[in-house]
């Protein structure tokens, strides 16, 4: 590359660099006082231009409409030029050439102040040069200047050009006869005309100047009044970035671009922090998970430790036999709850991972409950359970789940058969380590359509306010017809109960509301946080809540696909006979193969 382009491209990086420096506000300034200069600068030059034009116009106008009369009057003229000495109305330059074009004689000269003579510089003694008759142009002057001292106002206006006309002029002979006597040319001096033209001009600059001075001014305090928001955005910048993330931009009309900006700003803001919070909060949540896992791990590995020692001390004694025995079993049970405890951390590893499910297999979820039913009662056969259905009614605070002692309904949906029972199944084990034996237990199942998205759904916190929401769009999705079809399970125990605070805490991972009993009970603190990753893996959602009268419900939503659309008007009759007898047989089905499970407890 040549060495002018490197220089070239060197200067003009420079350049972009000085200019990128420049504050916001000084650029459109500069800008808008360049931009009321030129104005004013074209206002000035156009306004002279157009006057000028006008004047000559004006004074082509005078000369052609006044040549015949200044002709005819030159006595009068020249005498009343000579009794003035000043320029006036009889500043007219007459001279006369005959046919040859011959000068006859200058017969008017205006004098000036000062003694100073001013005449058009016409065409040489015997010649016409260019000029042609009837046609006014414009000559430039020949002064003559006394001995006496003269104003510079007067040598200017003796240097004025002149407009020159050429006319032909007609001699009368004695005998009434005329003939062509020859050129005539009249002239009049500009200066009045040049002078009135600078004096506009003056003015049109004195005005564009204090234009621009005003428009100045007026252009800085709107500047600084427009650009005052961004002042305020840069002031919210530099608090949160010296660590105050819950600063926002103040709002604006969003129909302008600060609005616009702003609305943007404060919602890349809004998601920052809530993405910063959830990373403290996962922070935390991964090192007190380390701590616990920590804590968790260590215990059976302490008691195998011991116990192997104890083995290892106690073997020659008498008796080492059964001793022997004793610290193998105290040995067995202590891997075997480690065992169970790495379990869980892998399948929490794994959804987390999004590993280890697979939701593409078709559940019957009635059949899951009726199982987790039985199991319940295998582990507690004094216990009452019931199952039943859920049904959405308005109530004094907003939508709420209600529950029917009838027959599970039939629902099927879309999932992973193995974790929607490993879902059910830790919610029964909870029920039976942390609630009294004979507390009883309703299992209800309900479908019913909400206005909200599945997506949307599993990112909700597992707490009331969340579940208050989800209701609130099941109204609004069973008033409608429209929505997405969930599957809502509910369990209900009326046991001890958690504490409003803490139900949200029961799916974290290693929380017990008492851990010397879970130990006794061998539960790990994970049951429910398993149960969570697994719903959340299907989309769905999952809460606690306190039962009416004392107790801990479990609610659990998922999505079973969206809304049919209505029937036709049509083929309405023909659905509408059609499914009557397989409902029934359906309830039949349903009645004969649940109630015996529903009845067990009752009995017991």
């Amino acid at each position: 590359m040549p060495a002018r382009f490197r220089l070239f491209g060197w200067l003009r990086r420079a350049v972009r660099r000085r200019f990128d420096a420049i504050a916001l506000s000084t650029k459109v300034l500069a800008v808008t006082l360049a931009l009321l200069m030129i104005g004013a600068a074209g206002m000035t030059l156009s306004i002279r231009e157009l006057v000028g034009n006008y004047m000559l116009e004006r004074t082509n106008t005078q000369l052609m409409d006044q040549a015949q009369l200044v002709y005819e009057n030159i006595d009068l003229l020249r005498n009343k030029d000579s009794q003035q000495g000043s320029a006036g109305p009889t500043d007219y330059f007459l001279q006369m050439r005959d046919t040859k074009n011959k000068i006859v004689g200058d017969l008017l000269v205006p004098t000036l102040k000062d003694d100073v003579v001013s005449v058009p510089i016409l065409p040489p003694n015997g010649s016409m040069g260019d000029v042609e008759l009837d046609r006014p142009f414009t000559a430039p002057a020949s002064v003559k200047v006394g001995e006496g001292p003269v104003s510079r106002a007067t040598l200017m206006a003796a240097q004025a050009p002149w407009r020159v006309v050429a006319l032909r002029w007609v001699a009368k002979l004695d005998d009434d006869t005329t003939r062509v006597g020859g050129v005539v040319y009249i002239g009049l001096s500009l200066s009045d005309q040049i002078d009135t033209v600078n004096t506009l001009t003056r003015y049109c600059a004195m005005v564009g100047i204090a234009i621009v001075l005003l428009g100045g001014v007026i252009a800085s305090l709107l500047i600084q009044q427009t650009l005052s928001p961004l002042k305020r955005i840069e002031k919210t910048a530099a608090k949160i970035a010296a660590g105050d993330l819950s600063q926002r931009v103040p709002a604006a009309p969003e129909n302008t671009e600060v609005g616009s900006l702003a609305a943007s700003l404060n919602t890349m803001l809004a998601r920052i922090e809530r993405s910063f919070r959830e990373q403290e909060k996962s922070t935390e949540k991964m090192k007190r998970f380390v701590s616990d896992a920590s804590h968790e791990l260590r215990t059976p590995l302490a008691t195998i430790h011991g116990y192997s020692e104890l083995y290892a001390m106690q073997r020659d004694m008498p008796g080492a036999l059964e001793r022997a025995d004793e610290s193998i079993a105290h040995i067995e049970a202590s891997s075997s709850r480690m065992t169970v405890l790495v379990e869980d951390l892998l399948s929490l590893a794994r959804l987390d991972e999004g590993r280890g499910i697979d939701i593409t297999q078709q559940v019957r979820l009635t059949g899951l409950l009726a199982d987790a039913a039985d199991d319940l009662h295998a582990l507690d056969p004094d216990r009452s359970i019931t199952c039943g259905t859920l049904h959405l009614e308005p109530g004094s605070q907003g939508a709420m789940l209600c529950f029917e002692a009838v027959p599970l309904p039939g629902v099927t949906l879309t999932g992973d058969s193995s974790r929607l029972r490993q879902v059910v199944t830790n919610i029964v084990g909870n029920i039976h380590r942390y609630t009294p034996p004979d507390s009883p237990v309703e299992v209800a199942l309900g479908v019913f359509p909400a206005a909200i998205d599945p997506l949307s759904l599993s990112h909700m916190v597992s707490d009331g306010t969340s579940l208050r929401h989800f209701l609130e769009a099941a109204e609004v999705g069973q008033s409608l017809n429209t929505g997405t079809n969930y599957a809502v399970v509910q369990v209900i125990d009326h046991g001890p109960g958690v504490a409003d605070s803490s139900q949200s805490q029961i799916f974290e991972r290693f929380y017990t509301a008492d851990p010397s009993r879970a130990r006794q009970k061998g539960g790990t603190g994970l049951g429910m946080s398993i149960a969570q990753s697994v719903v959340k893996a299907h989309h769905g959602f999952i809460c606690a809540s306190t039962t009416p009268g004392g107790g801990l419900t479990l609610t659990v939503a998922l999505s079973a696909g969206n809304v049919p659309m209505p029937p036709h008007k049509d083929d309405a009759g023909a659905r509408s006979k059609g499914k009557t007898k397989p409902r029934q047989k359906t309830e039949r089905r349903a009645r004969r193969n649940k109630e015996p499970k529903a009845n067990k407890p009752a009995s017991a």
